[in-house]
């Protein structure tokens, strides 16, 4: 087997682990991304081996895989919370902090997990890292400040293009991928979060409560013992 293929199994026997935690009546948050999508298609053959439940969506993408799978999907804008959110990550560590963000969709990521009971993380051991920090951070920007907030974001930050055009999240906002110092994630977190003009980022510091990490044929998990999110 193929290390890539080796990966794609390790992160598709993380998502069945943490579809396992749904119950029948949850309302389930279906996070973006190529381990998410392992995690639908766990929830879509429990849906069909007779699991009642209902998902929203962070993505048109998820949303059409769900539906196709069978599971009833709600919109978000109507649902005030959220059972369990079950999505991937581009880096997690320890601390159960991550960067999210490599499939475009981290602004409804967030608004989903903070509206969640409870989130899980699924990865490989690839993405399980000592401190985040490798990955770049996503910031979804409002194209009407592009310029001004590349700028402020600094000589790391790039604008994420789908071709020779700007890559268009499902806001139709634009992305930039920033290289950001992050010894103190909380502090750049509290940066963005101030930056007028950055709509999202891709810094998630308490919305996770619990990660599944595959490392090859065995799925580790770890729970957050600090639960003040």
């Amino acid at each position: 087997m193929t290390a890539d293929r080796m990966k794609d199994a390790a992160k598709a026997q993380a998502g069945a682990a943490a579809a396992a935690e749904v119950c029948d009546g949850m309302l389930v948050g279906l996070g973006t991304g190529s381990t998410a999508v392992h995690a639908i298609h766990a929830l879509g053959q429990r849906v069909a081996d007779g699991l009642v439940i209902r998902a929203v969506a962070t993505s048109r993408a998820s949303e059409v895989l769900a539906r196709g799978l069978g599971i009833a999907m709600l919109d978000f804008a109507d649902v005030p919370r959220v059972d369990l959110t079950i999505d991937g990550a581009d880096e997690i560590d320890g601390r159960f902090y991550a960067v999210k963000g490599a499939g475009g969709a981290m602004l409804r990521e967030k608004l989903v997990a903070a509206a969640s009971d409870r989130m899980v993380v699924v990865a490989d051991s690839s993405k399980y890292v000592v401190a985040i920090g490798k990955a770049p951070v996503p910031v979804e920007i409002l194209p009407f400040a592009r310029a001004s907030l590349l700028a402020a974001l600094g000589e790391g930050a790039t604008l994420r293009l789908n071709g020779d055009q700007p890559y268009v999240t499902d806001n139709g906002n634009w992305i930039a991928d920033c290289r950001l110092d992050l010894d103190d994630p909380v502090k750049t977190a509290a940066w963005l979060d101030a930056l007028p003009g950055a709509l999202g980022h891709g810094l998630f510091l308490r919305e996770v409560d619990a990660t599944y990490i595959a490392d090859g044929t065995v799925v580790s998990r770890l729970e957050r013992v600090d639960l003040s999110r």
